[in-house]
């Protein structure tokens, strides 16, 4: 079987998987499903599920759906307020647990995402991306990825996204699987869980080439 041929065939096992499992955790896990949205009916009066645009595989733009872990509270203008103040002792619970992206199962059942792969950032960082780290969206965002079990959030952008487009050249199913119970670990250890001296994680303004550039 030839290399591309190959690679073919594991793309395909790994959709296959991803719906396997994506269906197991929409059924089987349904309890903790119930448990989380009862979680957040009791500590605010807010939607219990958070929508956003991400970029998704290509760059295609899809809803990306998450348990809600901040508030709405905004400033007298309207604005939000600082992610510090919108995120309660309920949602870093959610979010230290990764409890809060349970729903994102449903994106890996659509076809959206997947279990294992780059992870889905906001649609506005696409302009901001070099060539390379474009590359980023040649497979669908996962669920976890091989940043995620580096350092999570705690990992700077360019590190990131170099970490991001080596899983892209270095993929296989081996190491979806590696990646797959380092994500246990990771989770069990709550390291990395937001940006050091940020609530979540800081913004990405671009790379610092292309900012020079632009200047």
């Amino acid at each position: 079987m030839s290399g591309n041929r190959k690679r073919s065939f594991q793309l395909f096992i790994k959709r296959l998987l991803d719906i396997c499992a994506a269906l197991f955790a929409l059924t089987i896990c349904s309890p903790i499903y119930l448990i989380v949205v009862l979680y957040i009916k009791i500590n605010t009066n807010e939607k219990v599920l958070f929508k956003q645009e991400r970029a998704g595989l290509n760059g295609k733009p899809f809803i990306c759906l998450k348990f809600r872990t901040m508030t709405s509270e905004a400033d007298s203008d309207g604005n939000l307020l600082p992610d510090e103040f919108r995120l309660k002792k309920w949602g870093k619970f959610l979010r230290s647990t990764s409890l809060d992206e349970l729903p994102q199962f449903i994106n890996v059942l659509k076809g959206d995402m997947s279990l294992i792969g780059p992870r889905a950032l906001l649609v506005r960082y696409l302009p901001r991306y070099t060539q390379e780290q474009m590359r980023r969206h040649e497979m669908r965002p996962g669920m976890t990825s091989w940043t995620a079990v580096n350092g999570r959030n705690n990992v700077d952008w360019e590190k990131k996204f170099k970490m991001d487009v080596w899983y892209i050249d270095n993929w296989s199913l081996l190491l979806d699987f590696k990646i797959f119970f380092l994500t246990f670990y990771t989770v069990f250890k709550r390291d990395g869980i937001s940006k050091t001296g940020h609530a979540t994680r800081d913004e990405f303004f671009g790379s610092k080439d292309n900012r020079d550039k632009a200047n």
